[in-house]
């Protein structure tokens, strides 16, 4: 869980431990721990060598410091530091209820410095426990703290509640006050500048999943304007790639309309923003939505715009050379290369066909290496290796492929019915 943002608060060097050594140190409690309460001129250093703890792994040792300088009873100022410092040290101990109860004393100090800090603490907690109401109470009370940087944490808080709560008119007033810059001549504090960057990250997201990528997009820049981050980077690509999908798909989907006959795109055109759009639904990871796009270009009922759909998607395919120069029939493979386009299965299918092949090769060589010269155990060899495919769902054609080029070149068929499998 987040904490608390900014610098640990530090009030000062710890008191030497030995005075003739003047390095300041962190020290065991059990070993300084005695029977007197420590005095609250003391409870400074002791928060130091609680932080000191805190930040070298001996969170027990940390708790029991931050303790004794609360029991001191020191200033406000002071007290409103142990009682911060406590809440993150239980926290990190997996004590989120002796880590809240702390933070909701450091609060209570209402200390300009360390009550915001403790808010914040307090109320991510409670968002994590599911408390959602004293969670927004404490956002609130963070906006009185006051301060731009912890106002716009404040408001991105409410922004989440209200949106957990269905509040969607609520949210967006919290939302644009979270994103809030200061004048151009202000600067920005490294608080408020992250806060505007996941928060801007945060409502983007939201935004394209309604399927408003042009308020995504606004909301993506208001982030990028006080800080490059790789992830708003790639929600403003995600609202480029929604517009592109809206723009395209329009041209797919455009038609004549009583009045505006002139209005229908070329066949050209069209094909082209069949081919476009598949991709780009593909890319936005719905290849179903994107099979039906080829599908319904490959269906369409003018003739010519069909066709030009169906050479932009065979337009990769590899072209096979007519071996007399006369007209070559179409390769049996094309069909399921189609289907693999159409389908965003290309990868599935070259997986299928490597397997295959390297099971082929592996019937083959065995009998080779071990120098098989027996004609019975090699045609046995030869024969599995050639129903390898059978099973598959192109199997039929590559077995039908070679009746059809065996019986040209013979001028009949010699081949059993069932071949290879059944004879």
């Amino acid at each position: 869980m987040t904490t608390t943002s900014g610098p640990p608060a530090r009030s000062g060097p710890a008191d030497p431990a030995d005075p003739a050594d003047p390095a300041p140190r962190a020290t065991d409690p059990d070993d300084a721990e005695g029977t007197s309460v420590p005095s609250p001129e003391g409870a400074p250093d002791l928060c130091d060598q609680a932080q000191d703890l805190a930040e070298s792994g001996h969170l027990k040792r940390a708790a029991k410091l931050y303790q004794r300088a609360v029991s001191a009873n020191p200033p406000p100022r002071v007290q409103a530091r142990a009682l911060l410092g406590l809440a993150v040290v239980q926290d990190q101990r997996g004590d989120p209820a002796a880590s809240r109860e702390a933070a909701r004393r450091a609060l209570a100090t209402g200390d300009t410095r360390y009550a915001p800090r403790a808010a914040y603490h307090l109320a991510l907690s409670l968002e994590q426990e599911g408390a959602h109401g004293e969670a927004v109470r404490v956002w609130h009370r963070l906006l009185d703290l006051g301060g731009p940087a912890y106002t716009a944490v404040a408001r991105y808080g409410l922004a989440r509640e209200a949106e957990l709560r269905g509040e969607e008119d609520e949210a967006e007033e919290h939302w644009e006050a979270a994103l809030e810059l200061p004048p151009a001549d202000a600067a920005i504090s490294r608080l408020h500048a992250a806060t505007v960057v996941e928060a801007a990250g945060d409502l983007a997201g939201r935004l394209l999943e309604r399927g408003r990528p042009d308020a995504a997009a606004v909301a993506v820049e208001r982030g990028l304007s006080v800080g490059d981050d790789p992830g708003l980077r790639m929600l403003r690509a995600a609202t480029h790639l929604e517009r592109a999908i809206a723009d395209v798909g329009s041209v797919v989907g455009a038609g004549p309309t009583e009045g505006e006959a002139g209005t229908r795109p070329r066949p050209r055109t069209s094909g082209a923003a069949v081919e476009l759009l598949a991709g780009l639904l593909s890319l936005r990871g719905e290849p179903d939505v994107a099979e039906r796009v080829w599908r319904l270009g490959l269906d369409n009922r003018d003739r010519d715009t069909a066709d030009a759909v169906r050479a932009r998607l065979r337009s990769p395919f590899a072209q096979e050379s007519p071996e007399d120069g006369g007209e070559q029939p179409e390769p049996w493979w094309e069909v399921y290369l189609e289907e693999a386009v159409a389908t965003s299965s290309a990868p599935a299918l070259a997986g299928e066909l490597f397997a295959v092949i390297t099971q082929m090769h592996a019937l083959l060589a065995v009998p080779v290496v071990e120098g098989e010269s027996r004609p019975a155990a090699l045609r046995a060899a030869m024969e599995t290796a050639l129903r390898t495919p059978s099973e598959l769902v192109w199997g039929s054609s590559v077995h039908a492929d070679f009746r059809r080029r065996l019986s040209a070149a013979m001028g009949e068929d010699v081949l059993p019915e069932q071949w290879p499998d059944g004879g």
